[in-house]
């Protein structure tokens, strides 16, 4: 039997709107993380760490920081055809932006006939975590089925945050039910306290996934969505199988970290998995090398951490700090500090994410706090001390408090 020819497309398109203010000059995957990468080089990794070299990611809004990233940093050698590519919305339809992630690919079918893959791997460009998607491409091939969807085992209690797969009763592998938000779900047979959550991964047989997407674009009164709309075109048809993500086994991985994945779709989960990263035996371990994640390395000076002209020294505790950053007589306690940052005398920052070229002056207190490029607290400002404050300097505070400054604004006491 010949190696099947196996295409990758990552939808890059959403607007990211429960990001915002981080959304308001970029596209959702182009969304800083974990100091140096950005959301997009998870999906990306993952795809040519298992061995995908065939790649194009479909982009709609705000996409020239995505765009430029990709075209910088996703350079594949060509010599074998390899290439990462991003795609714009084309308008080749007629006159109108993508109007779901499935009518994303409907746009796109020119690319699937260039290529004429014999399986279609399609995943999202905003989740943090690791799988190797060739176990998951061996599984799908071996069932014989068009679809098979990538799923994560999740307390029934969080059921209804996600698409839900039900299994047959007979065959754990088959999707018997796909249900979107579902109040009252069904536990798994070896685990009636779980469910299994998709995870927006697919692995699709070509000509499948062609017909499906095809059919799907004629229904007026479809929402020409992946999960709400093709997942149960396969489910109705007894054509959809699911992988369980827990079964995924990569290189280096702990079994603290292991099935590790987080949907960063708002601001409290893009915190909260940002703080998954800094503890001594981290959820998420960033330093596994067998299974890199790569991105973008600036060339910058190493960090340095220094005392001020009043022998206060610069020191930080259970922090990921990156190139080009320089404390110099303040404080860092469970933070990220993206490159370049730079941190002066007698400032506090604690349990918070400071991306690019962040300046926090003298005296500055920054607590559980994100805040964008190119910010800067001047000398005695405080972020995250009082939320009636900042909500009143127009900054998003979300309920659970953390407190978000936009691109390039300047803070003042």
């Amino acid at each position: 039997m010949s190696t099947p020819r196996i295409f990758g497309m990552v939808l890059a398109g959403g607007e990211g709107k429960r990001l915002m203010p981080l959304t308001a000059d970029r596209a959702k995957p182009a969304v800083p993380f974990g100091g140096s990468y950005r959301l997009i080089d998870f999906a990306l990794s993952n795809l040519i760490n298992s061995g995908l070299r065939r790649i194009v990611v479909l982009t709609q809004y705000k996409s020239h920081s995505l765009d430029r990233h990709i075209s910088m940093l996703w350079r594949m050698s060509p010599l074998l055809g390899s290439y990462v590519a991003s795609v714009p919305a084309q308008q080749r339809l007629g006159k109108r932006w993508f109007s779901g992630s499935a009518d994303a690919i409907l746009q796109s079918m020119n690319l699937l006939s260039d290529e004429k893959p014999d399986i279609v791997v399609v995943v999202g460009a905003d989740h943090i975590y690791r799988m190797d998607f060739e176990q998951m491409i061996k599984d799908h091939i071996a069932s014989g089925r068009g679809l098979t969807v990538a799923a994560i085992r999740q307390p029934m209690a969080i059921a209804n945050q996600f698409g839900v797969v039900e299994v047959d009763d007979k065959d754990p592998t088959k999707i018997a039910q796909f249900r979107e938000k579902p109040s009252d779900p069904k536990g798994l047979p070896d685990s009636p306290n779980e469910v299994l959550c998709s995870m927006g991964n697919y692995v699709f047989t070509a000509s499948a996934l062609k017909e499906a997407i095809e059919l799907d674009g004629e229904l007026e009164t479809s929402g020409h969505d992946m999960g709400g709309d093709i997942v149960p075109y396969f489910v109705a048809k007894g054509d959809a199988g699911v992988y369980d993500f827990t079964k995924n086994d990569i290189p280096g991985a702990t079994e603290r970290d292991h099935a590790y994945w987080r949907d960063v779709g708002t601001i409290d989960s893009y915190y909260e998995s940002h703080m998954d990263l800094i503890s001594v035996m981290p959820i998420f371990n960033l330093y596994n090398s067998e299974w890199p994640i790569h991105t973008q390395q600036v060339n910058l000076p190493p960090a340095k951490f220094i005392h001020d002209a009043e022998g206060n020294q610069g020191r930080t505790n259970d922090s990921i700090v990156s190139l080009g950053t320089v404390v110099t007589g303040g404080i860092v306690e469970r933070s990220v500090l993206s490159p370049n940052v730079r941190v002066q005398s007698r400032a506090l920052i604690t349990d918070s994410v400071l991306m690019d070229n962040v300046v926090v002056g003298r005296d500055a207190t920054v607590r559980r706090a994100i805040l964008d490029k190119d910010v800067t607290v001047t000398d005695g400002a405080s972020i995250g001390v009082s939320r009636e404050r900042d909500l009143a300097r127009g900054f998003t505070v979300t309920d659970s408090g953390i407190t978000v400054v936009p691109k390039g604004v300047t803070v003042t006491p």
